[in-house]
């Protein structure tokens, strides 16, 4: 290719239809690609208003060769993860790109200098735009279309990262479980289970229909207490616990969900999400006019969940209480015909969780991987 390069902003409107344009473009003759929900999309890239955005700045850029758009970024600096760990780390996300290693290079080269500008000296990803969002490059899985709200991208994507001097610094891991596996649990996860429920008196229940929303936040708010020291972990604020609650409410069946109790109060709590992408992927990503009916309408055909979050309070952590809050969600999944459980995703220093549905008999199926790259080379 000789068309010479240019890295620009993304400024305008007509700019932002552009970037989310490329990302249908560049897979419309891959059959595992499921286009995101676009209006979900539109509010995580910053183009439309999202809480994440209220402590962390972010800029869009876009690479052309000559006329023809080839590649884009999100350049994000995340205030509260920095002050957390007292860190000038920089962040991209949404990154995708033709297999053209000279604008991937000059993507991270431009989104880098804006990140210096601001003071960053390192820069991680991807993420989308954080943790507790979509993230991670997959690496190896390609052979089977994502859950929902896992990432997807080609397999060159690797080659062209680290073409630029990123290195692997975190892997996430996805793990299927059919649901024949209950019958060949090792007998001691049972064990677990029996003793930590007699031990601690845990009584399980599903959300509470008539107490949806404050069900819902005691949930994020689990999630939050129970990750502090994981790797990474910013906790969400709580505009975010807000405008999360407020979106799972509609995503979320009640049967798939578990809240732990200990005398009444919650300690633990974990839901199974359907895989909406087998739906959302029949509606090309389009929620209106009529996605949303489509969704209502064919969501009880859906057979396949992601366990996306079993998490227990930190001083009842170690005591197999997340084994107790996701067993009650077991049978429930069964009748309601779902025949496949993906655990995902699952930090590869997380060991305890990963011995856990190792032992459990899941099969790891999906390898994601988080990148560094130092920002004081260039």
């Amino acid at each position: 290719m000789s068309d010479v390069l240019r890295c620009e902003p993304v400024l305008n409107r007509r700019d932002e239809k552009a970037f989310l344009k490329l990302e249908r473009d560049l897979y419309v003759d891959d059959d595992c690609w499921v286009p995101p929900l676009w209006g979900l999309r539109r509010e995580m890239v910053g183009f439309k208003p999202h809480p994440f955005y209220d402590q962390a700045d972010r800029q869009a850029f876009l690479v052309r060769r000559g006329d023809r758009l080839v590649g884009r970024v999100l350049a994000i600096v995340n205030h509260e993860h920095n002050r957390r760990y007292n860190q000038k780390m920089g962040f991209f996300g949404f990154y995708e790109c033709m297999d053209d290693i000279e604008a991937s290079n000059e993507l991270f080269s431009v989104a880098g200098d804006w990140l210096r500008q601001r003071g960053m000296t390192m820069l991680r990803g991807p993420v989308n735009p954080s943790l507790n969002y979509e993230c991670g490059l997959l690496v190896k899985g390609f052979d089977t279309p994502p859950t929902f709200m896992i990432t997807y991208n080609h397999e060159y994507y690797g080659r062209l990262i680290e073409g630029f001097g990123f290195t692997k610094v975190q892997d996430l891991f996805s793990y299927d479980a059919h649901i024949d596996i209950i019958n060949e649990l090792d007998p001691k996860v049972m064990f677990v289970v029996a003793e930590a429920t007699r031990r601690f008196r845990v009584e399980c229940r599903p959300i509470d229909r008539n107490n949806f929303s404050a069900d819902v936040r005691s949930f994020l708010e689990i999630y939050n207490l129970s990750l502090q020291q994981t790797w990474g972990y910013v906790p969400m604020s709580e505009a975010e616990i807000d405008h999360q609650s407020k979106g799972l409410k509609r995503l979320i069946v009640p049967e798939l969900t578990s809240i732990a109790e200990i005398d009444g109060k919650p300690v633990g709590a974990g839901f199974a999400l359907l895989d909406f992408n087998q739906i959302i992927k029949k509606i090309n990503g389009h929620l209106f006019p009529f996605g949303w009916l489509q969704i209502l309408r064919q969501k009880r055909s859906i057979d396949r969940v992601r366990v996306i979050s079993t998490n227990v309070l930190p001083e009842y952590q170690k005591w197999g209480l997340g084994l107790v809050t996701l067993s009650r969600i077991l049978p429930d999944a069964i009748a309601y015909g779902i025949k496949i459980g993906e655990f995902s995703w699952v930090l590869e220093s997380n060991q305890l969780s990963r011995g856990t549905i190792e032992r459990g008999g899941a099969t790891r199926t999906k390898v994601h991987r988080l990148y560094d790259r130092s920002l004081l080379d260039d």
